[in-house]
């Protein structure tokens, strides 16, 4: 029925989370029928942005720059990290104003049946960087499926021997949920509220 062009643009646009075929078909139409401007917008704003989006350094967040303005800010509070599963839940973090340490972005979380190990999410960096660092205490808040529990469980115990705080966040953040989708409210309880990790 559509063109090469836009059956390819629908296929596209399919690879976003939560759009499948009708979404796609009336995003694509949109953008090439009722709003070309705003279509070219996108097309031009995406192309940068993949183009020279990166990984922070040191946090492993997503950055133009090789460090990003959150590590930059020498006013945050360097002997506090948050270790998060996706840039997503450090700028929902960040959004809800309760956190001025450092982050560290794992970019998933430990899935042995998915072939996810302690490598893929750099925890080798991140116990180096707590270590060179002097952080007082590390904030888990990584999710509350059984995913993010064990690579909570793992982190803490890779510190276990160090002279270190190892939290987690508490109430607030339903089983199962994501920060990403978590309102400021709940990020502020779930913050206050975190505990020690036990072994």
């Amino acid at each position: 029925m559509f063109s090469s062009l836009i059956a390819r643009l629908v296929q596209a646009l399919q690879i976003l989370p939560g759009v499948g075929p009708k979404t796609a078909t009336r995003i694509a139409l949109f953008l090439v029928h009722k709003d070309r401007t705003a279509g070219q917008e996108l097309a031009d704003a995406l192309h940068e942005a993949v183009s020279n989006v990166r990984e922070c350094t040191r946090c492993r967040n997503v950055s133009e720059e090789p460090v990003c303005a959150l590590c930059a800010n020498p006013k945050r509070d360097t002997s506090l990290m948050c270790v998060v599963e996706t840039p997503g839940d450090a700028y929902a973090i960040e959004s809800s104003g309760s956190f001025s340490g450092r982050y560290f972005v794992l970019h998933g979380h430990l899935s042995p049946i998915d072939g996810v190990g302690p490598k893929d999410l750099g925890l080798s960096m991140l116990h180096e960087r707590v270590l060179a660092e002097s952080v007082n205490e590390l904030i888990v808040a990584t999710g509350t499926s059984a995913e993010g529990e064990a690579t909570a469980h793992y982190i803490a115990s890779m510190f276990h021997s160090e002279n270190l705080k190892v939290t987690r966040i508490a109430h607030g953040v339903p089983a199962g949920g994501e920060l990403s989708y978590t309102d400021v409210n709940t990020i502020n309880h779930a913050l206050r509220g975190r505990i020690p990790i036990e072994d």
